[in-house]
């Protein structure tokens, strides 16, 4: 009975379907093309999961070359944790999709449940690790701005230094055209070579805060290069229009220095001794002054050839004020025979020019007093009396007076009497003033 039997069970549980194979072929299938769309769905995560993963990688690289705070490393050894993570999840997607071959043809609805499963449960890792690195990409971006915003700055910065570089190479050669010596500018633009070619191998390798930092150096040493290569031509431009101009000097002076010989023959054979004796070594001093000034104008010339351009003002100074003073005392000879012949010739004018000023002072004294204040009567009368001993002194010293004690006497009358005026100006505008 038995084998008559196990056929008629058979038929009845395929019947039992729709009869046929159909039935759990397409069960199979179902569980296939399910674990299928989970593939997908995984692979579809896997991808999205890759692509943020580069763009956090790369928005890292832009912070790491960027930045240099604290939160910036504490982002960075956060990016290493996360980035392990990912990197597991994604380990377990390829393993999960090397597990299972969905498209064999004979899959078990059983392992077709299996890969469906754990695709899905590889897919919720793929998303919790895909909203891990959304989360840590929103918080990195405040870092990140800042970042690019110091990127930004890199490369007009290091054009900036590399025109401040030709700028200074431009200048140096400017001046070893005039002739002038540079090797100390050269030296120095020598050493920004290697700064130069660090900025060339760019912030990635140097990182941008430094990058920037040299960019700024490079350029403010190559300015003050450039400014000191222009000022070297005009500073011996400067010394040069000043040395020739105290060359002619010199000889204006040596020209001049040939009027004191005569006018002080002159002061010898008409005037007493004491009119002249203190200028008796002029023409020597002038001499000397002319021999030293020549010879100081010599070393300033060779301290410009030899650009020590503080020795060359320096003794460009010295000239200058040997020549003052030398022309100084040439016109003290030829002042001197002046105002001697003057009051030889007229002495009555230099009395009644210091007269009229005391007279003017004795009125200022008296205006709006019935008696002058004593502190400006006394030094008056006092003056009064000097210049009267004066002309009496004059008058009797016979043919050869002291004309230039009398002119020191007048003039020393005539600043009595300015005192007095100034003091009585004094107190006039005080007592105004309250």
């Amino acid at each position: 009975m038995l084998p008559l039997v196990l056929p008629a069970v058979v038929a009845a549980s395929f019947g039992s379907t729709g009869g046929g194979r159909g039935g759990w072929w397409r069960r199979g299938e179902a569980g296939r093309a399910e674990a299928k769309a989970a593939r997908d769905e995984a692979q579809q995560a896997f991808y999205e999961l890759d692509s943020t993963q580069r763009d956090v990688q790369l928005a890292v690289e832009t912070v790491r070359a960027a930045e240099e705070s604290a939160a910036a490393r504490q982002a960075l050894a956060d990016f290493q944790q996360i980035s392990g993570r990912v990197d597991q999840v994604s380990v377990n997607y390829l393993a999960a999709l090397d597990a299972h071959d969905l498209d064999a043809e004979e899959l078990e609805s059983g392992a077709a449940t299996r890969a469906r499963r754990q695709l899905e449960d590889v897919k919720g890792q793929l998303g919790a690790a895909q909203a891990e690195l959304n989360g840590f990409l929103a918080r990195l971006q405040p870092l990140l701005d800042h970042a690019e915003a110091q990127l930004m700055r890199v490369t007009p910065a290091v054009e900036k230094a590399k025109r401040a570089l030709l700028a200074a190479t431009t200048a140096l050669e400017a001046v070893r055209a005039a002739g002038l010596q540079a090797d100390d500018l050269a030296t120095r633009l020598a050493e920004l070579a290697p700064e130069l070619s660090r900025l060339n191998e760019g912030a990635a390798k140097h990182g941008v805060a430094a990058t920037l930092r040299r960019a700024d150096d490079v350029a403010l040493r190559a300015d003050a290069i450039a400014a000191s290569a222009q000022q070297r031509p005009e500073k011996a431009r400067e010394i040069d229009r000043r040395v020739a101009s105290l060359r002619t000097r010199i000889q204006a002076l040596e020209t001049k220095a040939g009027t004191v010989d005569p006018a002080l023959s002159e002061l010898r054979r008409r005037f007493s001794a004491a009119c002249w004796q203190d200028l008796q070594r002029v023409p020597d001093q002038v001499a000397e002054a002319v021999r030293a000034a020549g010879q100081k104008l010599s070393e300033a010339a060779r301290a410009r050839d030899e650009q020590r351009w503080a020795d060359a003002t320096g003794a460009i100074g010295t000239v200058r004020a040997l020549l003052d003073t030398a022309d100084g005392s040439v016109a003290a000879v030829n002042e001197r025979l002046r105002q001697l012949n003057e009051v030889e010739h007229n002495p009555s004018h230099e009395i009644e020019r210091t007269r009229f000023a005391l007279r003017d002072a004795q009125r200022l004294a008296m205006a709006g007093r019935q008696a002058p204040d004593p502190r400006h009567a006394g030094p008056l009368d006092a003056a009064v009396g000097r210049l009267d001993r004066a002309v009496a002194a004059l008058e009797a010293a016979g043919r050869h007076p002291d004309y230039w004690h009398f002119l020191g006497e007048t003039a020393a009358v005539r600043a009595s009497a300015a005192e007095v005026v100034s003091l009585i100006r004094g107190d006039l505008g005080s007592s105004g003033h309250h």
